[in-house]
């Protein structure tokens, strides 16, 4: 599945859709700014994966600060049988240089 980028995600956020959005970054970086999205830290992933196993057939979104951690997040998940995982491009630092 193809990554998705900050302008595609602010358009369907605006438009009210429900989105399964992961953020894997840790606590304090959640609490200074989120996009209302599932708080789960790139080191919990692994303990948490049976927790998510509903959405293994449905658009997951993974994101981080800027990309990276996100990225090995989906790799980890595709890894784990989920088939539409997509990384936002750029992270949180990207989509807050939208406004």
């Amino acid at each position: 599945m193809t990554d998705i980028n900050v302008q595609e995600l602010q358009e369907r956020l605006k438009a009210g859709e429900k989105i399964n959005l992961i953020d894997v970054r840790e606590p304090w970086e959640y609490e200074e700014f989120n996009l209302g999205g599932q708080l789960i830290p790139l080191g919990d992933l692994q303990g948490k994966i049976d927790d998510l196993e509903e959405m293994k057939d449905q658009e997951v979104i993974i994101h981080c600060r800027s990309g990276a951690r996100s990225s090995a997040a989906k790799q980890f998940m595709v890894q784990n049988g989920f088939t539409n995982v997509r990384n936002l491009l750029g992270g949180v630092v990207a989509y807050q240089a939208l406004k």
